[in-house]
């Protein structure tokens, strides 16, 4: 499949639906793991490596709690309601994205990385695989809140 990126327009209003659960029952809770894990070790090397803390026992956290947002957004068990606060998980990720200024370009390498992993992981369907980029794609574009004219636009769902 040809993981497919459409642009974001600032102020469009995106429809997405959560992943199947299905993808989380193909690969398991140490399958997600896996496929997070690889997938940030990906993003520590990448462009956008200045948005998470250099210090590895730090970016271990981040690693640790942001996988236990996809596992819970997939299906599996609500590991991740004490992080969201009280708020539904997209709002919230939505949410702690505000405090940095997230651009198209850093959505690309993000999207980006996250397909190399997607490409290597074996464990679960390409159609599972599809729909969980269709998740990941749309949502995306909600935590881009910095344009090329330097104007701020802050999504809500």
């Amino acid at each position: 499949m040809s993981y497919e990126i459409n642009p974001v327009e600032k102020g469009e209003k995106v429809h997405f639906k959560n992943p199947a659960k299905e993808f989380y029952e193909a690969l398991g809770f140490d399958g997600m793991q896996k496929l997070m894990y690889n997938f940030y070790d990906k993003i520590y090397e990448s462009e956008i490596a200045y948005f998470f803390p250099q210090d590895e026992e730090e970016f271990a956290k981040v690693k640790v709690k942001n996988t236990k947002f996809f596992i819970q957004i997939c299906g599996g068990p609500k590991v991740y309601e004490d992080e969201a606060k009280g708020m539904e998980l997209n709002e919230y990720m939505v949410r702690i994205h505000d405090d940095f200024s997230i651009t198209e370009k850093s959505r690309y390498e993000w999207l980006g990385t996250m397909e190399d992993a997607l490409r290597e992981c074996d464990e679960v369907s390409q159609e599972l695989k599809d729909d969980f980029w269709d998740y990941l794609e749309k949502f995306s574009k909600l935590t881009v809140n910095t344009f090329s004219d330097q104007s701020k636009y802050y999504a809500s769902l």
